[in-house]
């Protein structure tokens, strides 16, 4: 199907653009959301009319979009999940726990604006792309741990699952060397346990 776009779509054009799409793609995405309107001539002539308003509309949203991801670009959000020793989370970071992220924090998105390339499923730092407009894409980061204590020291550049695991470590090569010199449950103890 041909449609003319009337605001620029990603992988497919920009404002004014005859394309053609499949007709799913622009019966249930580009036509309901007012994003196109059918190629036909009738269509063409209202969008020549209405083209300088459409522009000018399109422009202020993006400027709005610009003024908002000024105050959110490079931003931290902190997420506090449950994960496993190795850091693996018991479940995963989507897109509406992003944007409810920043939200909470006072920011203005919405779900559909985080870009996951793939879920988030480990404990760190992570970055995820927000489109905040068609034009506009900023950067934020979420630092995704087990506690607030643990967030804090991800924030200052601490890796706390190797951190964990070479306490571990320690711990484990402190029991063997007691073990090693007499320590609990020593073969020299000569009572009976019958």
């Amino acid at each position: 199907m041909k449609v003319i776009l009337l605001e620029r779509v990603e992988r497919l054009g920009t404002l004014g653009d005859v394309v053609t799409v499949k007709d799913g793609y622009a019966r249930n995405f580009l036509l309901p959301r007012s994003k196109a309107l059918r190629a036909t001539s009738a269509n063409l002539k209202v969008f020549d009319v209405q083209r300088a308003a459409l522009e000018v509309r399109n422009q202020q949203t993006r400027e709005a979009a610009e003024a908002n991801g000024a105050a959110l670009d490079g931003t931290i959000y902190a997420m506090i999940r449950q994960a496993g020793e190795t850091g693996q989370l018991y479940g995963s970071v989507t897109g509406r726990d992003v944007a409810d992220a920043v939200v909470a924090a006072g920011g203005k998105i919405e779900r559909a604006m985080v870009v996951l390339d793939k879920p988030i499923k480990a404990l760190g730092l992570h970055e995820v792309k927000v489109r905040l407009h068609a034009e506009v894409l900023i950067t934020i980061k979420i630092n995704i741990a087990r506690s607030e204590d643990e967030a804090e020291r991800q924030a200052r550049g601490e890796n706390v699952v190797e951190a964990q695991l070479e306490e571990d470590r320690a711990a484990a090569a402190e029991a063997a060397s007691d073990m090693a010199e007499g320590g609990a449950g020593s073969a020299g103890d000569d009572r009976d346990f019958y």
